[in-house]
């Protein structure tokens, strides 16, 4: 409870830190965006992740009845989990920014928050997303590739094609630990954004079902957890926790088999990265 401001002022810090002009020497360009401090060692949107759950749990007991306020009530977190959203689109990372608000809605939809409140923030929200989003050409042509893949250009559904080309290889069981050939480079990033299409090709449709039950029974578990918690902090911790790892998972695979458009999400446990990995089995040891 005592960590939740030190946790977040820490995110904002480091997400500050890493789009200002002058820290480039420590926070590279990578593949077009700033995300990472030290080479790809950290990435704090990331840590921000652990600072949403616990912090607006934390709130959400502090405000107690006047969390059913929106003045008072729902404007501290709109405006503190608002900057890390703004901080993390400079990068640019529109997903981690739409992520981090998805979290704060489930989070304060568990905690009692009025439905009607939803409903003007979205109204409010969707059309300055949509704007922001106008601004990012990569973003533009990801959704165009979704929608219209005959229309897009070659190189922005590469990656899409990519993993359909390696699901589908797989079959029902995969052509062997290893053997899949999509690891040589045919599909960037396979190691990482769409490990989920590596996993279907070597390991074909069994693989992803068992994966797709693996994490269905860590939110069984998780949200069975979170309904015995002793108080409304934890039980609220626990809400967020089970969600981030849940959503997080389901968005990589459905990203994979081009159910959602490119989101740049990893799968927890499995991508490749420090930060993630690290994250994942905090998240789940505070659990």
């Amino acid at each position: 409870y005592e960590w939740a401001w030190p946790v977040m002022i820490l995110s904002l810090a480091l997400l500050l830190f890493v789009v200002l002009p002058f820290t480039t020497r420590f926070a590279p360009r990578i593949h077009g965006a700033r995300r990472y401090l030290f080479g790809a060692s950290v990435q704090p949107s990331e840590i921000a992740k652990l600072a949403v759950i616990v912090w607006t749990s934390m709130l959400i007991v502090k405000k107690g009845p006047a969390l059913r306020r929106l003045s008072k009530g729902l404007l501290p977190f709109v405006l503190v989990v608002g900057a890390l959203d703004v901080l993390v689109y400079v990068e640019p990372d529109l997903s981690s920014a739409m992520f981090y608000t998805l979290m704060m809605g489930i989070i304060l939809f568990a905690g009692g928050v009025r439905v009607g409140h939803f409903v003007v923030l979205a109204i409010v929200g969707i059309p300055v997303l949509y704007t922001r989003a106008q601004k990012l050409q990569y973003v533009m042509l990801r959704m165009s590739a979704f929608f219209d893949p005959g229309l897009a250009p070659s190189h922005v559904d590469y990656q899409s094609r990519q993993s359909l080309i390696a699901v589908g290889s797989g079959g029902l069981f995969g052509v062997g630990f290893g053997n899949g050939r999509q690891q040589y480079g045919f599909l960037p990033f396979a190691y990482d954004d769409f490990i989920g299409g590596n996993i279907g090709e070597e390991w074909g449709f069994t693989g992803l079902t068992c994966l797709i039950l693996a994490f269905a029974l860590y939110a069984w578990l998780g949200f069975r957890i979170a309904r015995a918690a002793r108080t409304p902090f934890q039980r609220l911790v626990a809400v967020g926790i089970t969600a981030t790892m849940i959503i997080s998972a389901y968005l990589h695979l459905g990203v994979v088999i081009s159910l959602l458009p490119n989101t740049g999400l990893t799968l927890p446990f499995i991508s490749y990265g420090r930060s993630n990995l690290v994250l994942s089995l905090l998240l789940t040891g505070i659990l």
